[in-house]
């Protein structure tokens, strides 16, 4: 067995950043104005120039050591730490409606109906007084 310490691969960690905060290849190639095919490339990469990691980080709104440091682990503790309580009476849970959603459209496109008629009642008019 080998004692050796396994390297950070940073493509990888830049790929699992990208996941997390839901954005395409494609995207991450618009914000550093390069090609999807690049993106592809340096996710594949173990390593990359500073220049470029700078310019990563940026584009993914962290910090160069999220990604050097970046692990599944550390993922989950962090989003272990966080506190949902949004099912009990807090300042989360008084913005609920108070009304039917469904109501309202229905209510909206019985106006809007109704304005229809009333347009087409007065073209009529117009057109029986010619």
């Amino acid at each position: 067995m080998s004692t050796a310490t396994k390297t950070k691969h940073i493509g990888r960690n830049i790929s699992r950043i990208r996941e997390l905060k839901d954005m395409k290849q494609e995207a991450l190639a618009q914000a550093l104005g390069t090609s999807q095919q690049t993106i592809s490339a340096i996710e594949n990469s173990e390593n990359i120039d500073e220049e470029r990691l700078v310019e990563v980080a940026k584009a993914l709104g962290v910090t160069t050591e999220a990604i050097k440091n970046f692990s599944e682990e550390n993922m989950i503790n962090y989003f272990n730490t966080f506190y949902d309580n949004s099912a009990k009476d807090g300042i989360f849970n008084s913005n609920h409606c108070t009304f039917n959603p469904l109501d309202k459209v229905v209510e909206l496109y019985e106006r809007l109906v109704q304005a229809e008629k009333e347009k087409l009642e007065y073209v009529e008019k117009i057109l029986k007084d010619k």
